[in-house]
């Protein structure tokens, strides 16, 4: 009702789209499987055939305001537009170049004499939007924000502060050429070449403590010896074939490397070749190592450890075999030691999963 110059009169209803009619309306409300969009489909039918809007609304069990609205959806996007929608709810705190701020940041981490922090937290960064931007957001949200633009907390992988600028993108492009070369000098085609990589763990009593599930609010305890007995893992993986050749030893020496080497080298395909990836450890690249011959050692560039995936390796098998526990007794500590080498050769597929590289195995 509109009052106009001190006379009342009532506005005429919006008239609906006139490319639909009643029994349209009827068979899209049979056919939809939302309930609250079938109710509306059929007030609508109603006024079609000469319902009034009072009538259409007390029909639906709702005001005559909501029937107006519902017309002017159904006139605006067709019966789609009746369909149930979700509230738009609060306007995010962040837009654009809120985000694209956020991601630089994240890319280049914190300065320590300007941020206070060494490595950014949720509350860090919502500290850091406040100061920069003046906007508040709590820690959840940031997380949602941080996560929507593609970030995870990962575990960073450890680089040699003294390690060649440029050394380990160099190693992975001259590599595969090389690994040819090796193939035309011993005879054997390069789809015969197996890729190793090898590398040793010290094992002992003074162990690794790992995170554990525990309550928020509290922090778990896990019990650590203060003991000296330790063993050696020696160990080798050929990632492409998901294999691993490995021996338990008591001293790290050339010997010791010899015996591996033995391990490795009967591990080896009938026909094929071994490319040994390793450091450049003394007992690696001593002249008194005995080298079988269907192996060729290949040294990494010195302090790359990130070039081998045996590192990788190590973590897998303390984090899920080895850590968290007391060794009795040098005996005990090789007997997990063989249990745990033993499971990593029962699951190739883990070998695979850890060990694959493009750079090494793409070639």
């Amino acid at each position: 009702m509109i009052q106009h110059g001190g006379q009342r009169r009532f506005a005429m209803p919006i008239p609906l789209r006139a490319d639909f009619d009643a029994g349209g309306l009827r068979t899209a409300a049979r056919q939809t499987k939302n309930a609250a969009q079938a109710r509306r489909l059929l007030a609508l039918a109603a006024i079609y055939d000469g319902a009034s809007r009072t009538e259409a609304a007390r029909i639906s069990g709702v005001t005559l305001q909501i029937v107006r609205d519902w017309v002017l959806r159904f006139n605006a996007e067709g019966p789609a537009g009746l369909a149930g929608r979700k509230a738009p709810g609060q306007a995010p705190r962040l837009n654009d170049s809120h985000r694209v701020a956020l991601a630089a940041v994240l890319e280049s981490g914190p300065m320590p004499a300007i941020h206070g922090v060494v490595r950014w937290r949720l509350i860090d960064l919502c500290q850091w939007l406040w100061e920069e931007f003046r906007v508040t957001v709590a820690k959840q949200t940031m997380s949602r924000e941080v996560r929507a633009l593609g970030y995870r907390k990962l575990s960073a992988r450890p680089r040699h502060h003294a390690q060649a600028e440029g050394a380990v993108d160099l190693f992975k492009t001259a590599s595969p050429p090389a690994w040819k070369e090796v193939a035309r000098e011993k005879g054997v085609a390069a789809s015969a070449l197996e890729i190793w990589f090898a590398d040793e763990a010290r094992v002992g009593q003074k162990n690794k403590i790992t995170r554990r599930w525990a309550r928020r609010g509290t922090r778990p305890v896990a019990r650590q010896d203060q003991r000296t007995a330790s063993t050696y893992i020696f160990g080798a993986i050929c990632p492409k074939a998901g294999k691993a050749a490995g021996l338990v030893l008591p001293y790290c020496n050339t010997a010791a490397m010899s015996l591996h080497l033995a391990e490795i080298s009967a591990a080896v395909a009938p026909g094929a070749h071994a490319v040994l990836l390793l450091d450049q450890a003394g007992w690696h690249l001593s002249e008194k190592l005995e080298v079988p011959p269907n192996i060729t050692l290949i040294p990494l560039p010195p302090k790359c450890p990130e070039l081998n995936p045996v590192e990788n390796t190590w973590q897998f098998m303390r984090d899920n075999w080895l850590s968290n526990r007391i060794f009795r007794c040098y005996d005990d500590i090789v007997d997990h030691c063989c249990h745990a080498w033993n499971r990593l050769v029962e699951q190739p597929s883990t070998i695979m999963s850890i060990g694959l590289r493009d750079w090494a195995h793409g070639f």
